[in-house]
């Protein structure tokens, strides 16, 4: 574990634009519910270049998969976009197209720049009535990147950097970008800072966003804070967009109650570009999205993927 602090940290603060409540979604069309900070919260054309934040904290009911092709969140497509499946607490699982087959432990990160497409099943290796706590984030790529190759990445726990704040108020967890003295593991096509910040009770942190970055977001996933850049009582469930449109005004401080609170930063480079959003496809233009449902529909997708039947395990070729 790292300890350290950022260089320039009394850059003047930023402004608060305004402060939104996380929405409650239900993206597998069924009863489990999950609590989204975008675009619910923040809409699309705020949150540029992030267009998705679920947030889970559940039990786990239906336990380990009984068989190597049992998958919770059975197979379905992406395309256009940077996706990573954060968790706290419980074990990942994952399958793809690209004929991955893994799991990781938490704290830890499975991620992928989806780019020309991908399929990929996910879940079943918690057990029943074990505590998860994590985050599936989707960042938008720009169009001339789309269409590239599928990349891929697992990220253990000892790979995911971890920063001790100074004056013991409590850590950072960098998973994207470079920030105190670290770089995060998620590859992303976009310029972005992704921070899990842990603030103990009664600690304040001090930290300064990148120059650049023209979007920034807090998220108070868990807790209450004190305050947040002179904004008081800040209730868990927050969603605060902050005005990063200066590069003079790049200062957050955050301070929180009797408790300790989990606050995520999400700070990136804005796009600028039209969105095209038909479910787990993110395009330019609504003729791409017909193209890649045509796609679908004829098997030709996606268009980078193993020989083999990647959804069958026995299909795998043999290691001699």
């Amino acid at each position: 574990m790292l300890s350290s602090y950022p260089k320039s940290y009394a850059a003047m603060s930023m402004p608060i634009k305004f402060i939104a409540h996380q929405g409650i979604t239900h993206p597998f069309g069924d009863h489990r519910a999950v609590k989204q900070a975008f675009p619910s919260a923040i809409p699309s054309e705020h949150s540029d270049p992030f267009l998705m934040c679920d947030y889970f904290d559940l039990v786990e009911t239906t336990g380990k998969a009984r068989h190597d092709d049992d998958f919770p969140i059975d197979w379905h497509p992406h395309r256009g976009m940077d996706i990573a499946t954060y968790l706290r607490s419980g074990v990942g699982r994952h399958a793809d197209s690209l004929g991955n087959r893994e799991t990781f432990d938490s704290p830890g990160m499975q991620w992928m720049s989806v780019g020309s497409g991908v399929e990929h099943a996910e879940g079943g290796a918690t057990d029943a009535g074990t505590y998860m706590q994590g985050f599936q984030i989707w960042i938008n790529v720009p169009a001339d990147r789309k269409m590239d190759d599928p990349r891929y990445g697992t990220v253990p726990s000892k790979d995911l950097p971890t920063v001790t704040l100074r004056d013991g108020g409590g850590t950072a967890l960098v998973l994207a970008g470079d920030a105190l003295g670290v770089r995060g593991p998620f590859e992303t096509v976009q310029d972005v800072q992704m921070i899990d910040f842990r603030v103990e009770k009664g600690a304040s942190l001090k930290f300064s966003i990148t120059e650049g970055l023209d979007t920034a977001i807090l998220y108070v996933y868990e807790g209450c804070l004190k305050s947040v850049n002179g904004e008081n009582d800040i209730q868990a469930g927050s969603v605060i967009l902050l005005d990063a449109d200066f590069d003079a005004l790049r200062g957050l401080k955050v301070q929180a109650k009797d408790e300790d609170a989990g606050v995520m930063l999400f700070a990136g480079k804005k796009l600028k570009e039209p969105i095209a959003w038909h479910g787990p496809i993110v395009m330019n233009t609504q003729e791409q999205i017909r193209t890649t449902l045509s796609e679908l529909r004829s098997g030709k997708f996606p268009p980078k993927r193993v020989e083999w039947d990647y959804k069958r395990m026995d299909a795998f070729p043999k290691i001699e």
